[in-house]
């Protein structure tokens, strides 16, 4: 179907952000709970939880204070895209975000991008506009069953250095 999508949701960009971690665009069930990572069978908010030992934020309201306590921002590389459903792969023309004013502040020290297709479009549409480089974590989205629980916790365990102020 190739839906016309346009970007909803707020970026979430606590004042002391150290990391900003970017999806595609949200899918429709985060569309639909008015906030990122929405699906409940999507595993980015067990394993953000348990990487910083943290129990689980299960509302929208808990997840904003679980984020906010952890100085993470969290956003999309694209405002606007044709997509059918949640289909990363059938995304056409993108059309990205603006990043000055995030990136701006001075605080964000890592940029990560969730997913393949996320890192592609960061590189090619952003990447030019911010000079920041994304690095890339796997796709959280139930639609990723190739990667075990544990090996997602161990990729996802890139983010703490930056976090802690670590280089």
């Amino acid at each position: 179907m190739n839906n016309l999508v346009i970007h909803t949701i707020e970026p979430f960009c606590p004042p002391d952000a150290r990391i900003l971690i970017l999806g595609t665009i949200p899918s429709p069930k985060s569309r639909e709970f008015g906030f990122y990572y929405g699906h409940p069978q999507n595993r980015f908010w067990r394993v953000l939880s348990d990487i910083l030992n943290q129990p689980k934020p299960e509302t929208n309201e808990e997840k904003k204070a679980f984020l906010k306590g952890n100085n993470i921002a969290l956003w999309d590389v694209l405002a606007a895209c044709n997509i059918d459903g949640a289909s990363d792969s059938s995304i056409k023309n993108p059309v990205p975000n603006d990043f000055t004013e995030v990136l701006g502040r001075g605080t964000i020290k890592a940029v990560f991008t969730t997913g393949a297709k996320a890192t592609a479009l960061y590189k090619k549409y952003c990447y030019p506009t911010t000079g920041v480089p994304s690095i890339l974590l796997p796709s959280t989205s139930p639609a990723n069953c190739r990667l075990k629980y544990e090996d997602l916790k161990q990729a996802y365990r890139v983010i703490l250095k930056p976090l802690r102020g670590e280089d």
